[in-house]
């Protein structure tokens, strides 16, 4: 496995494995799967309502748990101080864990959904400061904020955030947005790295695919590594959980990887930051 070094001096896995949408018996048996096959980073989130198989999984892998890289955040309606202490002491008990490696804020506060926004995230940004203080946490960070959340969060906090995880992915990959965290120091995770499936259906990546004799998935993560950026695949197969940490062995050239950027839109999730609790249509 490789790693990317974090700007808090940690280090976490260049490839992750997701667990949005496991469900309990599955979801254990999917990360036990991954954890066989090599991935050291699991993505969780308490919205997933299943850390209590996360943790069951970590614990009946046999992987000592100071091997594996644990995330989960805080939900966009537990934001604030107290509420934010609150909801990572659940999380903690129902992962059965002492800590955990990454904690993030899931969504920020908007001026749509809070007057004070600015001053919400700050003080979820404060109780996770503290946190990290008392050993309960080892990097702190943030998910699908924008850089103008992530300037505001900046005016308070006294620790930057280690990671901003966002929808990247092959026909939406907010370049704006990476490129800023990139240059602060700030590390990209990349949710919904294959585009909900969409991936496998365009051409020019199929063409790209079979050049390096490769799978779709496989060239779409490899884009993504080569971003500079962590990707969480999901999958509850071995075969596809196997075939995605797979691409450590090839490189794209740079035609491939301007033939990747230019993509039209595709797989995007439709939820912003900024529109939340409203939502823009599906494609």
């Amino acid at each position: 496995m490789k790693y990317l070094k974090l700007n808090d001096g940690n280090q976490i896995p260049a490839i992750g494995f997701g667990t949005y949408k496991a469900t309990e018996e599955e979801g254990i048996e999917a990360v036990k799967t991954a954890l066989r096959n090599g991935y050291r980073l699991i993505d969780g989130a308490a919205k997933y309502e299943n850390e209590v198989a996360v943790g069951k999984a970590i614990k009946e892998s046999g992987i000592p748990r100071e091997e594996i890289f644990v995330t989960t955040k805080v939900w966009r309606e537990n934001l604030g101080y107290e509420n934010t202490k609150k909801a990572f002491e659940d999380s903690l008990q129902k992962l059965n864990l002492d800590d955990v490696d990454l904690y993030l804020i899931h969504w920020p506060a908007n001026a749509k959904n809070f007057e004070n926004w600015q001053e919400i995230n700050a003080e979820t940004w404060r109780a996770m400061e503290d946190l990290q203080k008392e050993g309960k946490i080892k990097s702190i960070g943030v998910s699908n904020f924008w850089v103008e959340h992530v300037e505001a969060l900046m005016k308070t906090a006294k620790v930057k955030p280690a990671i901003n995880q966002i929808e990247f992915h092959p026909g939406y990959w907010q370049p704006e947005v990476t490129e800023f965290c990139q240059k602060h120091g700030i590390v990209v995770e990349a949710w919904s790295p294959l585009a909900r499936g969409k991936v496998f259906e365009n051409e020019a990546l199929k063409k790209i695919a079979e050049n390096h004799g490769k799978s779709v998935s496989q060239i779409s993560l490899r884009w993504i590594v080569q971003h500079g950026v962590v990707p969480i695949p999901k999958s509850t197969t071995e075969e596809r959980i196997l075939d995605n940490i797979s691409i450590f062995d090839f490189e794209l050239n740079s035609d491939e990887m301007k033939t990747m950027n230019e993509l039209p839109e595709m797989g995007f999730s439709g939820e912003l930051p900024n529109i939340w609790p409203d939502r823009i249509p599906q494609e």
